[in-house]
């Protein structure tokens, strides 16, 4: 069935699949540069998704989106920091965004409503967004994948669309890199998730009125997030094997274990459970491959990280941001493709590998927070041109400095490209 069926164009510049933070940023940054940009997504928004705290590093493309004013008028909570119940003698303690630099806060936020947004400004921006859009399979000529094949609920047969290059933003689902790539599993980061939602939940006291409550126990460990008022989403997250050895269920394993907490029980002494509760499993994975002939990979298609320090949505959203601008200079200058392509696989992996090895480390519990600032240090700033704890705040806002993904460059390569051949 020719896309023309349903209105649209049959070509584009860009092929986005995923409507998320992910896709929604690289759409919307593409579109406001002037490209032809497509957004595919399986589901209609607002859609539920967990990962509803964000870090400082997140408001670097919404700036560029031109909504943080909109996320203030909506009335989405600030987040200053956080508070843990982390380390060797678990004594409570905290840190604040305004320790990391110029960034003092992101927002506690119900993701359906920020996902809508950043989705509806993709569209503001020129993006052609389709929901209930369902992937089928890419389309390839000569190795190369040209398009994609798509169904839209409620529409018979199948769409063909073409684009310049296909971007995978399909979150856990990914579409292309589940063909394309093998994926690696994160042996340590082997964890499972049960969470759920209450109100008439107590705050922390303070200046850690609206901070992320971190609380580690002996098997595993709690968020606390204020989303509203006095609304948190709580999760408990633990070993796969450890659940898979216990006796309980994952709903009941959550309740025995807010009995061992410290301060979750007591912002939850007076609160009553809203919602049923959620699972999921394998947090943390990296593709073998970002980028292939005619595709590249983004968000959680590509990697994501165990949500200790909550920073899935920045990463996906700022890796949308410099793929952006990437995939725009390769539009520019199709023949610096691979190799544009590779610099930005190799920054992006080098990105994540710093967050992956601080997390892995980080759930060594037997430590004082001074190892854990050290241990901040050693991965984002070994030359120690800043304190230790500077460096640890920067590290959990997103804002570990200029790291080469936020700073690709292809000068070099177009020049390389449009220099006349030799002899």
């Amino acid at each position: 069935m020719s896309s023309k069926v349903i209105g649209l164009a049959e070509e584009f510049d860009v092929i986005i699949i995923g409507g998320g933070p992910a896709g929604s940023t690289t759409a919307g940054l593409l579109a406001q540069r002037g490209r032809r940009v497509l957004v595919l997504d399986r589901e209609r928004f607002p859609r539920y998704h967990i990962g509803e705290s964000l870090i400082p590093g997140f408001m670097l493309p919404m700036e560029e989106l031109g909504l943080t004013e909109r996320m203030e008028a909506k009335g989405f909570e600030r987040k200053y920091g956080g508070t843990l119940v982390w380390g060797n003698n678990e004594i409570p303690w905290n840190f604040s965004f305004s320790t990391g630099g110029k960034i003092p806060y992101s927002y506690h936020t119900r993701r359906a409503d920020l996902d809508t947004m950043i989705l509806d400004r993709a569209r503001e921006l020129g993006a052609v967004v389709v929901e209930e859009a369902t992937v089928k399979d890419t389309i390839e000529e000569d190795g190369r994948v040209v398009g994609v094949r798509y169904a839209v609920r409620g529409v018979e047969g199948t769409v063909e669309t073409r684009g310049s290059l296909v971007v995978d933003a399909s979150g856990q689902a990914r579409v292309i890199g589940r063909k394309y790539s093998e994926i690696n599993w994160h042996d340590q980061l082997q964890n499972v998730a049960v969470w759920t939602y209450f109100d008439n939940c107590h705050r922390l006291p303070g200046d850690e009125w609206t901070n992320i409550l971190i609380e580690g126990i002996q098997d595993g460990w709690f968020w606390g997030i204020p989303i509203d008022k006095g609304v948190f989403s709580v999760g408990y997250v633990t070993r796969s094997a450890t659940a898979s050895a216990s006796d309980k269920a994952l709903e009941d394993l959550f309740v025995s274990e807010v009995a061992n907490t410290s301060k979750l029980k007591e912002l939850l002494k007076d609160a009553h459970q809203t919602s049923g509760f959620r699972t999921a499993r394998d947090w943390s994975y990296t593709n073998q491959r970002f980028y292939g002939n005619g595709w590249v990979l983004v968000g959680d298609a590509a990697a994501f990280v165990d949500p200790l320090f909550s920073t899935g949505v920045a990463l996906a959203t700022m890796a949308g941001s410099s793929l952006s601008k990437v995939v725009d200079q390769i539009i520019e200058h199709p023949e610096i493709e691979e190799k544009a392509l590779d610099r930005y696989a190799s920054a992006y992996q080098d990105f994540f590998n710093d967050i992956r090895i601080f997390v892995e480390q980080f759930y060594d519990r037997s430590k004082t927070k001074g190892f854990y600032f050290n241990l901040a240090q050693e991965i984002t700033d070994p030359d120690k041109k800043n304190d230790a704890q500077v460096d640890f705040v920067k590290l959990v806002s997103g804002l570990t400095g200029n790291h080469a993904l936020f700073s690709l460059n292809f000068d070099d390569l177009v020049a390389d490209a449009s220099a006349p051949a030799a002899g």
